[in-house]
């Protein structure tokens, strides 16, 4: 469920709702989502670093000194300095410009875990390009070095909570390079989606022989459920069960034997969660399949509107899960 909260009597929370709004619909203009991207001077953004401001004001201090002392020793070296100051921000900009981005592949997950995504990394031309970040803030996400190679693969993971197919923001790249007195970065849509799975919690032990049968299959016991057959009558045989009708007939006297059918099949049912909220059912089965595949023991599912028979693998495994991820919020 939805909780709305109430932001008319906080100006400063309707006032950063708005800005935030009207940034990202400038992102997606100026920054489209694509699974390829190639990063030039429209999605590139530079400033200052807290450590160039730093320099700044000592580029500040050592005019004044030079100035107040008429020292030309000073004057050379706050000259130097200013020149390296306005030439770091090319370098920067340059360690990120034309780098290609691509999105190779993701990882599921289960809720609460981290979900993982490839990502190829390729420069061109003769420029390398050193300790490039990309992340998920505030994770720290991964650096990446591209001197000795063209490209390279990067993985980077971030925090999922709720299950289903999630719709990962915008990924950081950034870059600080050569001296950390500017920093470069870009806000990348490259359509990142997850499929996580429900978090598996345990429910007890399998569930083996406890679903009801269907068709012909399953183990037949001895019990009270369905006619089996007659066999001659032996004493100590219970009266209740006494074949009275072929008695009556003129035939000799019999019992009759009954069967009870249980599936010896393991079926993940839906209907043995029986109480338990949507999200909890779904968590206990998860477990149970997980469990399934550890014992190697071929197992199916039953959902409201899914069956999937029994099987065993990865191949399996992973249509039950995503089954079990993909099921409606609510329930049905």
């Amino acid at each position: 469920m939805s909780v709305t909260r109430n932001t008319a009597g906080n100006p400063s929370r309707m006032l950063g709702n708005r800005w935030r709004g009207t940034m990202q619909r400038w992102l997606n203009r100026r920054a489209p989502r694509a699974r390829t991207i190639t990063l030039n001077h429209r999605r590139l953004f530079i400033l200052p670093t807290g450590a160039g401001f730093g320099f700044l004001l000592m580029l500040a201090l050592l005019w004044l000194l030079a100035t107040n002392y008429e020292n030309n020793l000073v004057f050379a070296l706050t000259f130097l300095l200013v020149g390296v100051f306005v030439v770091l921000p090319v370098h920067t900009f340059a360690n990120l410009t034309g780098l290609h981005l691509q999105l190779l592949r993701t990882r599921a997950a289960f809720a609460g875990d981290f979900a993982e995504v490839d990502i190829n990394l390729r420069r061109e031309g003769k420029r390398k390009r050193e300790r490039i970040q990309l992340a998920w803030p505030p994770e720290e996400g991964a650096y990446v070095d591209l001197c000795d190679r063209v490209s390279a693969d990067v993985c980077i993971a971030m925090p999922v909570v709720e299950r289903g197919r999630v719709q990962a923001p915008r990924l950081r790249i950034k870059s600080r390079f050569p001296l950390g007195l500017f920093c470069c970065w870009s806000w990348l849509d490259l359509d990142v989606e997850f499929l996580v799975y429900p978090r598996p919690v345990s429910a007890g032990p399998l569930p083996v022989g406890t679903a009801q049968t269907e068709g012909e299959c399953g183990e037949v016991r001895r019990g009270y459920d369905d006619l089996s057959a007659l066999k001659p009558y032996q004493p100590g045989d219970s009266l209740r069960h006494l074949a009275w009708k072929q008695y009556a007939a003129g035939r000799d006297l019999y019992s009759k034997e009954y069967e009870s059918r249980t599936d010896g099949r393991l079926w993940l049912d839906w209907a043995l969660l029986d109480g338990r909220d949507v999200e909890a059912r779904l968590s206990n089965l998860c477990h149970w399949v997980l469990q399934a595949e550890r014992q190697n023991m071929a197992y199916g599912l039953r959902l409201p509107g899914t069956r999937i028979a029994p099987a065993l693998g990865p191949e399996h495994q992973q249509q039950v899960l995503q089954a079990l991820a993909l099921f409606p919020k609510w329930g049905i």
